[in-house]
This record gives C-alpha cells, structure tokens and sequence, in this order.
C-alpha cells in the first residue's frame, strides 16, 4: 500500500524560518546538516538565509544529480520595471531529490504570466519582456533581460524598451 506512505518530515533543524502563510512543498538534503527547501513562495538555499522568491529565479536546470538555479539580479531599477542579469549559477548536488526539482520546474514556469523575446532594430541585440506573478501579491511585476552585448544605455533602446513594456502590460491589463 505505498499511497498509504507519507513523505518524510523536514527536520526541524534544517527548516527555515518561515512567514506565517508559508508551507514547505518539497525539499532534498544536499549535506546531513544542509538542505535545499522549496515553499509556496521560494526556495530556501542552504549554508544562508538566503531565499529566492519564485519570481528572481531566471532558469533552473535539473540534470539528475544537480539543480542549476540562475537567480537574477538587479542591474536597474527605471520607471514601471526592472532590468536584471542572470546572477552567478548556484549548483546543488541533491542526495535524494524527491519532487523537488519537479516542484522548482513547475513554480518558476507558474510564476511567468508574459514572456515575450523582441530582437531590436539594426541588429542592436534583443530584450525579453517578462511579467512575473509574486507570491502573496496581486498583479504583476515587470522586468526585462537584454541579450548579451546589447547597447542597453542607448536613450533609443531604452525609449525602445519602455514603450514595450508599456505595450506588454497594457495586453496584460484586467479587463474593465
């Protein structure tokens, strides 16, 4: 009767301090004293506090040892959006992974509500528009990664952006 089998509990010592509507989804040791653990709203790294919102995960790889995860990074803050960079590649070896490279899958897709790549004129490089849903707030936040080697400080591309975010945001909007 496996249905009958419950999941192994977190240890206590290794879950992190949660927010009063945060639950533990999955999560897989990468030590004996160290785990990866994902939530409702993130993942949890191990060796820090550190906690990556669904939202400022970029990509995140899986190869059947290892998960990848591309946290992004604010390069700047402009008005209506931010603009961000991958961050540098964080690597975890999981003991047993359990469903939480699944889990890590299935929320950073779910949090992308907008995901369009625009390739700018003269061959100036490209940007993606993306809007991303955040936990336990209504509506989206808006960002854009420009492709490697892009003049991203051009008043034309940045007009540029802008108006497409604008455009994005507007298909976007909740109907009146």
């Amino acid at each position: 009767m496996n249905f009958l089998r419950r999941k192994p509990s977190l240890p206590a010592a290794l879950k992190p301090r949660l927010s009063p509507d945060e639950r533990v989804v999955a999560w897989a040791l990468v030590s004996d004293e160290q785990a990866v653990v994902a939530t409702n709203h993130g993942l949890w790294l191990p060796g820090s506090p550190q906690f990556l919102g669904w939202h400022d995960i970029h990509k995140a790889a899986w190869s059947g040892r290892e998960l990848r995860i591309t946290p992004a990074e604010i390069a700047e803050e402009r008005e209506g959006y931010t603009v961000f960079v991958d961050g540098p590649i964080l690597t975890f070896l999981l003991l047993s992974p359990g469903e939480l490279p699944d889990q890590v899958r299935t929320r950073v897709t779910k949090s992308v509500a907008y995901t369009v790549h625009h390739p700018l004129p003269n061959g100036a490089g490209g940007v993606r528009v993306v809007g991303r849903r955040v936990a336990g707030r209504n509506g989206l936040t808006w960002a854009v990664r420009y492709d490697s080697g892009t003049p991203v400080e051009l008043p034309a591309v940045v007009e540029l952006t802008d108006q497409l975010v604008t455009t994005a945001r507007g298909t976007m909007a909740a109907p009146d």
